[in-house]
């Protein structure tokens, strides 16, 4: 395959599940690549090349990879990848090694920013300097770089905040909010202010730590709200998308929006994730017994996506891009248009899974994950939680000590078997409710191009590249691939 060959790659954000998964694949399909740069948040090399080692490439996802190099493993990795101490939050990505620098700027051909904070509900002026800031910084790091050939902005389909119905594959414009009435979004220099003098504000009444980083990640959801999307995370990454299409001038930039990233699918092996990842939070809720119930739209689309298709659709973006073809601005990589699959289906294949071979808990004993009530609106929810709370309360004042003694226990132990129901609830309400279909025509263009181009690859691009969202089996899926995974990977630690 002539993809990348000789070609020098900076990544940042090297360490996130998708950074990974992409690494893994560039080396282990053309490991003639010339180089790869892994930009690491650290302050010294010796820290970079530890957090490279024990937080890349330890991880389980080089497996197939290291078994493929055997005793050559080690030194090929040395010969191909360098690992950067740095920060995209900071100017340069924080790069001090001036040496270094300058190798990187005169040798780089591509660029992937996949840095990101993902928490929806992070402080705000953490979320906007890596976020908004850190993808401005790494446009304008590009634009130094000699031989650069294209950017590529990890971003999510969900930028478009509370827009509805057919979404399409189009750029944010600037300061455009996505709640219908509020306009003039200073992104560049008003959200940062707004956020330096709140931190000024809390700093100034001796708030505590604690206290500092709540009113921080409430003001992110404020502002976030008062726009109209749902959180932090996206506000921040479509101010992020609004100032990089902004101020790009003639770099090749791609925009690449994913839906919700779930595990492997087959590449480099089925099944491989990090962390509990949006649908997961439900999965091992309701496998630990905790779920007890949850609320949603009945119809309601989860829109997801396996991370090695994402990889590979963005490895394609790059294939056609570097063979001077035409790409696209934005491509939606995400199954609603093409192949949707809803929420109660995943409710049913998660019951049908743990009813056969239920979860262990840390004493071997296997949990019984129970019955769960569904709510189609958030007003039957809240009245559900007031009598579920408020009723044993109001109770417990008329009756005997150790009456309410019996009493306060169950109610403490129904508190904590709800609170991660509530909390899950809380954190995806929007998605939850979500109406929108991410339309992928760019994505389905690019398939059809490659599949016709003649000399651009030794290898089948189809064989090596799956950006098929329709080769998903969906119940296979969850059932032999995803939940096996999340046992595997997530829920053992």
């Amino acid at each position: 395959m002539l993809l990348l060959e000789q070609k020098t790659v900076l990544v940042t954000g090297a360490t996130g599940f998708l950074a990974k998964i992409f690494v893994e694949k560039i080396l282990r399909i053309q490991p003639n690549v010339k180089k790869l740069y892994l930009l690491l948040r650290a302050s010294t090399s010796s820290s970079a090349a530890k957090r490279f080692h024990d937080e890349v490439l330890g991880k389980e996802v080089f497996r197939v990879l290291k078994d493929e190099w055997g005793g050559g493993f080690q030194s090929f990795i040395s010969e191909k990848v360098v690992a950067v101490s740095g920060d995209v939050s900071s100017e340069d990505l924080g790069i001090e090694d001036l040496h270094l620098k300058e190798e990187i700027l005169k040798e780089t051909d591509l660029v992937l920013n996949f840095a990101a904070i993902t928490k929806f509900d992070e402080r705000y002026d953490v979320a906007l300097g890596t976020n908004t800031f850190g993808a401005l910084h790494v446009l304008n790091f590009s634009k130094k770089c000699a031989k650069i050939k294209l950017l590529i902005q990890v971003s999510t389909a969900y930028v478009y905040g509370e827009e509805r119905g057919i979404l399409m594959e189009k750029p944010l414009i600037l300061g455009k909010a996505a709640r219908s009435g509020r306009t003039n979004m200073d992104v560049l220099s008003g959200e940062i202010e707004l956020a330096q003098k709140r931190l000024h504000q809390l700093h100034s009444q001796n708030r505590t730590d604690e206290e500092i980083d709540t009113g921080m990640k409430n003001l992110g959801l404020e502002r976030a709200g008062y726009y109209g999307w749902p959180n932090t995370y996206t506000f921040t990454k479509a101010m992020a998308e609004m100032v990089m299409v902004e101020s790009k001038g003639d770099l090749p930039l791609v925009i690449i929006r994913p839906t919700m990233v779930t595990s492997t699918l087959r590449d480099p092996f089925p099944g491989w994730l990090e962390g509990v990842r949006t649908l997961d939070g439900f999965i091992v809720s309701y496998a630990r017994g905790r779920l007890k119930c949850i609320v949603h739209r009945p119809d309601v689309i989860l829109d997801l996506i396996p991370a090695d298709i994402v990889v590979d659709a963005t490895i394609g973006i790059t294939a056609m891009a570097l063979a001077n073809q035409h790409v696209d601005l934005v491509y939606h990589l995400g199954s609603s248009s093409k192949n949707p699959i809803r929420l109660p289906e995943i409710h049913r294949l998660s019951k049908a899974f743990f009813a056969k071979d239920p979860w262990k808990n840390r004493q071997g004993k296997p949990v019984k994950a129970g019955k769960v009530t569904t709510f189609s609106s958030m007003a039957s929810f809240h009245v559900y939680m007031a009598i579920r709370f408020q009723l044993p309360l109001k109770i417990m004042g008329l009756l005997s000590a150790s009456c309410c003694h019996k009493l306060e226990a169950d109610y403490v132990d129904l508190r904590r078997q709800l609170k991660s129901g509530m909390r899950l609830i809380q954190l995806y309400k929007s998605y939850l409710f979500f109406d929108g279909i991410f339309d992928d025509t760019n994505l389905e263009k690019l398939r059809k191009r490659a599949r016709d181009q003649k000399g651009l690859y030794e290898l089948d691009v189809v064989e090596q590249l799956n950006m098929d969202i329709r080769s998903i089996n969906w119940e296979g899926y969850i059932t032999n691939v995803h939940i096996p995974g999340l046992l595997q990977f997530v829920m053992k630690k």
